[in-house]
């Protein structure tokens, strides 16, 4: 039987964004998105958990810097500092939750970690609010 370990990983980066529809009136978009249909921002978090055998070398699942690497590339200098809904071509036509966040996030970090596998990230978008993504 083959053990695997899972490691995290955190980064930050800080957004602004609007959660609206436009095909929805203003009256509509206030009922469903509240307060957050003005623009306004964010200092999120992101955890990536990274699961696989140890490698009997480094005792490492991932090197740490290999899961910064892959985040700054993929994620954080695309999103930091950046308006999610103009900004952002990955989130393009996407109302950017923190579920919609999260699951973007996956799916571009997801083919980066091999033979390891990503299997969780954690979008924690307030200290009152967080979206996870989980592998099959």
């Amino acid at each position: 039987m083959t053990t695997h370990v899972t490691i995290t990983r955190r980064a930050t980066f800080a957004a602004a964004h609007i959660l609206c529809r436009d095909d929805w009136d203003d009256e509509k978009n206030r009922e469903v998105f509240g307060a957050c249909v003005t623009d306004h921002g964010h200092n999120y978090v992101i955890e990536v958990t990274v699961s696989g055998p140890l490698d009997p070398e480094t005792g490492m699942v991932v090197n740490l810097k290999h899961i910064d690497s892959v985040l700054r590339r993929e994620l954080i200098d695309a999103v930091d500092h950046r308006h999610l809904n103009r900004d952002v071509d990955f989130l393009r036509g996407v109302i950017p939750t923190a579920e919609n966040v999260a699951m973007a996030a996956f799916h571009r970090l997801e083919p980066h970690f091999k033979p390891s596998r990503l299997v969780k990230v954690r979008v924690v978008e307030t200290e009152n609010n967080a979206a996870e993504v989980t592998a099959d």
